[in-house]
């Protein structure tokens, strides 16, 4: 059922008031870009495509997805319109400044290292304080947990190969499926260390 929506729109420039470029974090351009991706879009719109996209390289909590938006509206880089009843359910969408601040972020050289979180390389660290089983076991696991990631993005390849519409953003998927190949790789040697033949 089509349900009435008013328009709250936010001051034109309160963004450069209230909310200077240094302050926007990553997850700002995270939210930005996937709007201007998406078009209007709910928190939980953004949580959707964020789980089967973004989430496979850049996880963070997704509760953040229910509070930047509101911040970015009130910054004046996305507006919101909001249910009149119901569920009252807000929907964003990306503003010029949205758009031009987004447009300079990705313009911005990138500076810092990459960062890889990964807890079974930190046990591994730590190998010399496990017992040979454990390490076995963790390289098992993770030889796993590889494939099994390895596989999925192959899927998602093989579903979009014929997508010209999103081949942009396939192209991270290639990294992510070189990674895996090179932690699968290692993890797969790891385990033959661990147990040479006789």
């Amino acid at each position: 059922m089509h349900r009435p929506f008013r328009t709250v729109l936010t001051a034109p420039y309160v963004y450069h008031v209230g909310m200077s470029r240094d302050r926007l974090t990553v997850t700002s351009f995270l939210v930005l870009g996937l709007i201007a991706l998406r078009g209007p879009s709910t928190s939980y719109d953004l949580k959707r495509a964020s789980g089967h996209s973004i989430g496979y390289f850049w996880p963070f909590p997704h509760a953040q997805l229910y509070s930047e938006p509101r911040k970015l509206a009130d910054a004046g880089l996305l507006t919101v319109e909001e249910e009149m009843n119901g569920r009252r359910r807000q929907t964003f969408s990306i503003t010029e400044e949205g758009r031009e601040a987004l447009v300079a972020w990705l313009d911005q050289p990138i500076t810092d290292p990459m960062q890889i979180r990964d807890v079974a390389e930190l046990k591994l660290f730590f190998s010399e304080l496990m017992g040979p089983d454990t390490e076995r076991r963790l390289a098992a696991g993770q030889i796993k947990q590889h494939t099994a990631r390895l596989a999925e993005y192959h899927s998602i390849q093989e579903r979009f190969a014929d997508r010209a519409d999103v081949a942009s953003r396939m192209i991270p998927l290639e990294l992510g499926i070189a990674m895996t190949e090179a932690a699968l790789a290692f993890w797969v040697d790891l385990a033959e260390r661990l147990d040479p033949e006789d």
